[in-house]
C-alpha cells in the first residue's frame, strides 16, 4: 500500500511539473539564458500559400566576454525549406512557395579562452524572442490541420468498440473475469483522451494557444490511457484472472518495472508537447521518451514470453494421464503465440512503420502518421478482445473452468501437481506395473 501511495504521489508531482511548463502553442515565446549552442532549432512549421511568419526579438545579449569586436555575420537567423523526404535545402529566393520550413538561430562567434591561448570557446548568449506562425485559416501547421476532425472520428470508433465489448460481457456474464472489465475501461479511456486532444487542437487552430483547463484534462486522460494499456497487456500475458487468480513474485516485479516506465514515458511526452522546440530541455526529453518507450515495449513482451500459463514440458508430462487437459494447454499455447505476434506487430507498426511514413509523405500529409497509429491501436484492441472474449469454448479460459484439479497455487510451471505427474510419468516408463500416485 505504501508503494502504491508513493507511485501516486510521484505521478501527481510529474503531472504538475509538466503542466507548469509553458503550454504548446503557435504563438511562441522562447527565452534562453546563457546558452552556448551554435545552432538553435527554434521551430518547424508547414506553410500553405499565403501563410506567414512574424518574429520579434525582445533582447539579445552575450556574457563572459567583450562584445565590441563581434562580427555580425557570425550571428543571425535562417529559414530552411525542408523537402518531402525529410532532408533540408537552404532557402534562397523561394519564400513564396508553400512547404515545411525550419527556423534556426545561429551563434558562430567564438572567442579565445585567454589572451595567450589559441583555443577558442563559444560565447554564451541570452535571447528573448516571439514567433507567430499562421496559415490562411488556421494557426496549425499544414500537416496538423485535419487532426481535430481525425481525433473526433477515431474517438467515436473507440467508443463503439467499447460499447460492443460491454454488450459481449453482458451476453456472456457467466464467463466474465475481472480482466474483462479492465479491458472494457481501455477503449472508453482512449476515446476520452482523443476527444480532449481534439478540443485542445481546436483551440490552438483558432486562437494560436490552448485553453489550460482542456489541456490539463487531456494530459490526465493520456496518462491514464497509457498506463491502463500496458497494465492490461501485461496482465493478459501473465494469465491473471483467466488461469491464475494471484500474481507471482516475478509478475509483481514486472509490474513494478512496467508501470513506472510507462508513467515516465507519458510524462516525457507531455513535457515535449508543452516545451518549445528551441529550449535545451526539448532534445533531452526526446531522447528520454525514445529510450523509455523502447524499454516499455520490451518489458511488456517479457511476461507474454516467459509467463505463459502452461509449458510444452507440462503438456508432454500430462498427456498420458490427462489428454483432454493437455489438448486445452496446446490450444492455449497457440493462442499465446498469436498474442505475442500481435504485440510485436503492434509495436513494430506504431513505433517504426508509422514513423517512416511521417518522414516520407509530403508535409501536408503528415497527419497520416496519426491516422495509421490510431487505426493500428483500434485493430489491436479489436483483435485482443476477439481472442480473449468471454466464451465457454475459448481455450484461454478452459483450464480453470473445466479442470480445477490441476489449478496451481502460484505459478503453473512450479505447482506440486506437475511434480507428481512427472514422477508418475517416469515410473510408468521404467516399470509398467506401477501406476499409483
Amino acid at each position: 500500500m505504501a508503494t502504491v501511495k508513493r507511485c501516486m504521489f510521484t505521478l501527481i508531482n510529474a503531472i504538475i511539473t509538466a503542466l507548469i511548463i509553458e503550454s504548446q502553442c503557435r504563438l511562441h515565446h522562447l527565452i534562453l539564458k546563457d546558452d552556448i549552442r551554435q545552432r538553435v532549432h527554434l521551430n518547424t512549421f508547414g506553410f500553405y500559400k499565403d501563410g506567414y511568419m512574424s518574429m520579434s526579438m525582445n533582447s539579445l545579449s552575450f556574457t563572459n566576454g567583450r562584445t565590441d569586436n563581434i562580427d555580425s555575420s557570425t550571428i543571425g537567423f535562417s529559414l530552411d525549406r525542408a523537402s518531402n523526404n525529410g532532408f533540408s535545402s537552404y532557402l534562397v529566393s523561394i519564400y513564396e512557395l508553400q512547404g515545411l520550413y525550419n527556423f534556426y538561430f545561429y551563434n558562430c562567434y567564438s572567442m579565445p579562452i585567454n589572451q595567450d591561448s589559441s583555443v577558442s570557446d563559444m560565447l554564451p548568449f541570452s535571447i528573448d524572442i516571439n514567433i507567430k506562425e499562421k496559415n490562411p485559416d488556421s494557426f496549425l501547421s499544414a500537416g496538423e490541420i485535419p487532426l481535430p476532425k481525425l481525433y473526433i472520428c477515431m474517438s467515436m470508433f473507440f467508443f463503439l468498440i467499447g460499447t460492443l465489448w460491454i454488450h459481449v460481457l453482458r451476453t456472456h456474464s457467466s464467463d466474465v473475469y475481472k480482466i474483462h472489465w479492465l479491458m472494457a475501461a481501455l477503449p472508453f479511456t482512449k476515446s476520452l483522451s482523443l476527444i480532449f486532444h481534439a478540443i485542445d487542437y481546436y483551440y490552438i487552430s483558432n486562437q494560436g494557444f490552448p485553453i489550460e483547463g482542456w489541456a490539463v484534462v487531456y494530459y490526465i486522460t493520456h496518462l491514464l490511457k497509457g498506463a491502463l494499456l500496458f497494465i492490461t497487456i501485461a496482465l493478459i500475458g501473465t494469465g491473471w484472472a483467466f488461469v491464475k487468480h494471484i500474481l507471482s513474485d516475478k509478475d509483481k516485479k514486472i509490474f513494478m518495472i512496467v508501470i513506472p516506465l510507462q508513467v515516465l514515458a507519458n510524462v516525457a511526452y507531455i513535457i515535449i508537447e508543452s516545451t518549445e522546440e528551441g529550449s535545451s530541455e526539448y532534445g533531452l526529453w526526446m531522447e528520454i521518451l525514445f529510450l523509455v518507450d523502447l524499454l516499455c515495449c520490451g518489458a511488456i513482451l517479457f511476461p507474454v514470453v516467459c509467463s505463459s500459463p502452461l509449458s510444452l514440458d507440462f503438456n508432454r508430462n500430462v498427456w498420458l494421464l490427462f489428454p483432454f487437459v493437455a489438448a486445452i494447454n496446446l490450444a492455449q499455447l497457440k493462442l499465446f503465440r498469436h498474442y505475442y505476434v500481435m504485440i510485436v506487430c503492434y509495436i513494430y507498426f506504431t513505433r517504426i512503420i508509422a514513423s517512416l511514413i511521417k518522414v516520407i509523405v509530403p508535409f501536408q500529409w503528415k497527419w497520416l502518421y496519426q491516422l495509421l497509429d490510431e487505426l493500428a491501436t483500434l485493430t489491436f484492441f479489436f483483435l485482443t478482445g476477439h481472442k480473449f472474449r468471454p466464451a465457454s469454448y475459448n481455450p484461454y479460459l478452459l483450464l480453470s473452468v473445466e479442470d480445477e484439479d490441476v489449478e496451481m497455487d502460484d505459478v503453473v510451471t512450479s505447482s506440486w501437481c506437475i511434480k507428481k505427474i512427472c514422477k508418475v510419468a517416469k515410473t510408468k516408463v521404467s516399470n509398467p506395473k506401477r501406476y499409483s500416485l
